[in-house]
């Protein structure tokens, strides 16, 4: 981490601290299943930050295509069941 930043106080209100920097990457890294499964506890911040990007990237393609799947079920489906399953989706 850069030596100009302060390890307790930030200077200025949109500055963070190294120690902020470091809770919120741990925080990170116990949200990711393919970090949190490994037996090593020790991963690098940058590890860290690329394994989130490339799990929301797969999240949102996941989202993508259940969205799509969806829609096709709705298609396929009478309008009294696709209204009642749109609204269930919509509470």
């Amino acid at each position: 981490m850069s030596s100009r930043r302060s390890r307790s106080r930030p200077s200025a209100p949109s500055m963070i601290t190294d120690d902020q920097i470091n809770d919120l990457v741990s925080k990170l890294h116990q949200l990711l299943p393919e970090i949190r499964n490994r037996c090593s506890d020790k991963v690098s911040a940058a590890r860290v930050l690329q394994e989130t990007c490339s799990y929301i990237k797969s999240l949102h393609r996941e989202v993508d295509d259940l969205s799509e799947r969806l829609s096709e079920l709705l298609d396929n489906t009478d309008s009294t069941q696709a209204s009642i399953i749109r609204s269930l989706l919509m509470q």
